[in-house]
């Protein structure tokens, strides 16, 4: 049986399992991994390669680096002459050009991790516990120049368990996307592939950034700061202002105290705050600069400068 041609595109810790399946595979030939180049990281700001090349030089595979792969003419050139069958995207962190999406014989494919059209964008794993979504999954879809907006030739879905963290679904995910890509390549090989139109209402999953970790008990349920919470760790984690100090959110839950929406108390050394719909009892806490802690060994420590009320 002839093996497949494939190249790879990716670049962070999330995108490796699918490059091992794909490097292990019995009837894949991978042919370069391409990502992103080398970055200063760490204290030192030492350069570093991203996860995808760190392990394509482990396993002695052909790879590239580029900051825009659609500039690169002469290698692209050289993936022309090599015909390629298929390009597999996965969380690479760039666009491809009409030039590029057009030189694998079968064609570039993204996995993607929502079911799509649901959530098309950066941060489908957060938007889904963000909105409190019962599940999700993975997509694979063949790509065109339009965000996520391909035919569909596979989708898994799975379920999001009640109190799963975004760190937790993203790790799930990760291995699911090499399984549904397993699948596909074997759908590939037969011959097998079925090219379904999206159908649904679209829906988009942005960049998340640091001050959408946020929470704001005047306006916020329950349920609304628990699926924030949960999407949003472990990063950017979240975070309100308590008595004007920023401060890290790390532990909850629904308390029988009477509070008005953003009032704080403090009782038998327990911090509570009222949010829209009931009330919440804080357990664990990082001001911003100083160690986490639980609620008593906070107030003990920073009492004075908080001035919270005492009952």
């Amino acid at each position: 049986m002839k093996k497949l041609k494939v190249c790879f595109f990716g670049t962070p810790e999330f995108s490796v399992p699918t490059l091992d399946m794909l490097n292990h595979h019995p009837n894949v030939e991978l042919c370069y991994v391409i990502s992103m180049p080398d970055r200063p990281a760490g204290r030192g700001h030492q350069l570093k390669s991203p996860e995808v090349i760190d392990y394509a030089k482990s396993n002695k595979i052909n790879y590239f680096q580029t900051e825009n792969i659609n500039k690169e003419k002469d290698f692209l050139d050289k993936l022309k002459n090599e015909k390629i069958d298929i390009f597999v995207v996965l969380a690479f962190a760039q666009f491809l050009n009409d030039e590029v999406l057009s030189i694998p014989t079968i064609g570039p494919f993204n996995i993607h991790t929502s079911i799509l059209p649901k959530y098309r964008g950066a941060a489908p794993i957060q938007y889904a516990l963000l909105n409190g979504d019962k599940e999700t999954g993975v997509s694979i879809q063949k790509m065109v120049k339009k965000m996520d907006a391909g035919d569909l030739v596979h989708a898994d879905t799975i379920t999001i368990a009640e109190n799963e963290t975004g760190g937790q679904l993203y790790t799930r995910l990760k291995f699911q996307a090499a399984l549904s890509c397993n699948d596909f390549i074997k759908n590939t090989i037969e011959n097998k592939l079925e090219y379904t139109p999206q159908e649904g209402e679209v829906s988009f999953a942005p960049t998340l950034k640091k001050e959408d970790g946020h929470i704001d008990f005047h306006t916020q349920t329950l349920k609304e700061i628990k699926n924030r919470f949960r999407a949003l760790d472990p990063w950017p984690g979240t975070f309100f202002f308590l008595n004007g100090k920023r401060t890290k959110l790390l532990a909850f839950e629904e308390c029988r105290e009477k509070l008005k929406p953003g009032e704080i108390l403090n009782k038998h050394n327990q911090i509570f705050i009222g949010c829209k719909d009931t009330s919440i009892h804080l357990t664990e806490l990082q001001m911003q600069g100083k160690k986490r802690s639980s609620d008593k060994d906070f107030l003990n420590g920073y009492r004075e400068e908080l001035n919270i009320t005492k009952e």
